[in-house]
């Protein structure tokens, strides 16, 4: 009964360390920043990124169907499923393939 226990608890131990060790994934040409850039979220409007964001640099689109629209904000870009956001990029964090 006892080494029941102790095995038990050993087991314990050793899945507790497992949870903590972690490895760190380098990527080539990646520079983590310690901070994330605020940008619009998933389902919102384009008056409503108007609206917080202001007037993009450049709009392109809409193209195809459902109509896709791209907007572009410095260091961002917002993109769009008709009027709705699809999905926003932050350019400072993305990994580009070498030319």
């Amino acid at each position: 009964m006892r080494s029941g226990i102790f095995l038990l608890l050993l087991g314990a131990g050793i899945s507790m360390q497992a949870a903590n060790a972690g490895d760190t994934l380098v990527i080539p040409g990646h520079v983590a920043t310690a901070e994330t850039q605020m940008m619009p979220e998933r389902g919102l409007s384009m008056d409503s990124v108007l609206g917080a964001y202001g007037e993009p640099e450049n709009r392109f689109g809409p193209v195809g169907e459902p109509a896709i629209t791209e907007w572009v904000y410095g260091s961002f870009r917002v993109y769009f499923e008709d009027e709705t956001v699809l999905h926003s990029i932050d350019l400072n964090t993305i990994i580009m393939p070498k030319q």
